[in-house]
């Protein structure tokens, strides 16, 4: 049995998708993008900025599902330029425990939704 996840907190979806579906105790995140569920605004001008509203809509995204980012076990990063890694990496390290953090791979695409930087989805287990 499958529940969708969804929140007015984190970006709607823009396809045929959901923000995430919650399968037994395992919870599946799509990917998120730097887009401000609020304004509708897409912040790709500082990677900074960028990474910590994708991180931001990830964590409105956990809440919805009654977890945090201590329930995360997965999690995979695509980004457009592997030289922005050191700082995506350090906004995204900043919201986990580094001894319990998740586990996780970093690739390098040629292209994202809406031309974004960064990328990022999760696997969450309550």
């Amino acid at each position: 049995m499958k529940k969708i996840i969804f929140t007015e907190k984190a970006p709607a979806p823009i396809g045929p998708y959901n923000q995430a579906v919650l399968s037994g105790n395992t919870l599946y995140a799509s990917g998120q993008i730097a887009i401000n569920p609020a304004s509708g605004e897409i912040i790709t001008d500082n990677i900074n900025d960028e990474t910590n509203q994708v991180m931001q809509n990830i964590a409105a995204i956990l809440e919805a599902a009654d977890m945090t980012f201590e329930n995360v076990v997965k999690a995979t990063i695509f980004i457009m330029d592997m030289n922005n890694f050191a700082a995506i990496n350090t906004v995204y390290g900043s919201y986990f425990n580094e001894k319990t953090a998740p586990a996780r791979e970093t690739v390098q695409v040629a292209c994202l939704p809406k031309n974004v930087n960064v990328e990022i989805s999760i696997i969450a287990v309550q």
